[in-house]
């Protein structure tokens, strides 16, 4: 064989050995996996160095109990949610909702009427100065002060000036005509209640206690006084001698015509210089309503349409209201059988105002400031 040939056959030799080696080398590796997969049998865990054989003994069984009584994570979940349940109350059923009753409201208030009603009979008593306190609320007027709870009562009201006589005039003909005395022989020359209710067919008389006759004309006689007698200052009635004879009149006719049912529609009272309280107490003065207002609430004139107003015509202060002069805060009750029972009002009102409920309800005009917005009449003590 030739040089080259044998080197030839060599390197041929060497290429095959280097691929069947690392082939050998892979399928004894399969074979004997092969082999120590097939023999390996279930064997316990080596034990850690260090430890015998009993102390592994014991670890085995204590993992036996805790394999065994250790509860699974899904009952432990359970159990936590069923725990959490028990340590709170059992829910109970929300109470049936209690019927919700409306909030109680306050009856409306009665409204007052828009207009004075008709009177049939209109009574006016004149009391004399004492200011709303000293009478109402007063242990001296028990009476008076009964007669406010029962019917009405003025709690804002007051005299228009100082001193008597002009509120009087005030009172009956609308206007003090610039009077600031108790002057006896300031005529005046004017319309008054007096004139409008004869002229629309109606009656009237001026009462006056303590007046000697018919149309005195004198300035005082006892515990009479001409001041307090309005009347006798108007030249219409004082100069004529019958006119005045038959309307001003002493207060002893009073009863009489009471009695035989000739009461007038229009009644004015004036009591002595004692009696309406300018020269005695207030329970004076008391005790002599006492005496004469059950006459006139008993009286089928009051009872059939009739009205009662008691006033005093000033006080003692300046105190006054609705733009005129002020003659004092001073009690005016309203009484009649179409009252509102206890009612008080706490509107501003004067003796203007007065005259002008009385001419409304009698149908009349206005007197003077009786005719003001400012001068209201009394109307809200009427149902």
């Amino acid at each position: 064989m030739s040089l080259s040939s044998l080197r030839v056959a060599l390197i041929v030799l060497g290429a095959g050995l280097l691929v069947a080696i690392p082939t050998a080398l892979v399928l004894g590796s399969r074979a004997s996996n092969s082999a120590t997969s097939a023999s390996i049998t279930p064997r316990p865990s080596a034990v850690a160095p260090g430890r015998d054989d009993d102390d592994r003994k014991a670890e085995l069984a204590n993992r036996t109990v805790l394999a065994t009584t250790a509860p699974s994570p899904a009952a432990s979940v359970a159990a936590t949610v069923q725990a959490s349940a028990s340590s709170k109350p059992a829910p109970t059923a929300p109470p049936p909702p209690t019927p919700s009753k409306p909030a109680p409201t306050a009856p409306p208030p009665t409204p007052a009427p828009s207009v004075v009603p008709a009177f049939s009979h209109v009574f006016v008593i004149v009391m004399e100065n004492h200011e709303y306190g000293s009478v109402i609320g007063s242990a001296a007027a028990p009476y008076t002060n009964g007669l406010a709870a029962s019917y009405g009562l003025a709690t804002n009201y007051y005299g228009v000036s100082h001193p008597s006589l002009p509120n009087y005039l005030a009172l009956t003909a609308g206007s003090t005509f610039g009077i600031t005395s108790d002057c006896t022989t300031c005529y005046v020359s004017a319309t008054n209640i007096a004139d409008q209710v004869e002229a629309s067919g109606r009656s009237w008389k001026a009462y006056m206690e303590d007046m000697p006759t018919p149309c005195y004309m004198g300035a005082a006689s006892g515990n009479y006084a001409m001041k307090h007698n309005p009347f006798m200052y108007y030249n219409d009635i004082r100069t004529n001698a019958a006119r005045c004879a038959a309307h001003v009149v002493p207060f002893t006719l009073f009863g009489a015509d009471v009695s035989s049912g000739q009461v007038p529609n229009f009644v004015w009272i004036t009591p002595n210089m004692c009696n309406d309280t300018h020269d005695c107490a207030v329970s004076t003065g008391d005790n002599w309503l006492r005496n004469v207002v059950p006459t006139i609430t008993a009286s089928a004139a009051f009872r059939n349409g009739g009205v009662l107003f008691i006033t005093w015509d000033e006080g003692t202060s300046n105190a006054g209201c609705c733009g005129n002069g002020g003659g004092g805060h001073v009690a005016t009750l309203v009484i009649a059988p179409s009252a509102r029972a206890g009612f008080r009002s706490g509107i501003a009102e004067n003796h203007y105002g007065l005259l002008r409920t009385i001419e409304d309800g009698f149908h009349l005009a206005h007197l003077g400031a009786a005719g003001s917005s400012s001068n209201v009449p009394l109307r809200e003590y009427f149902r």
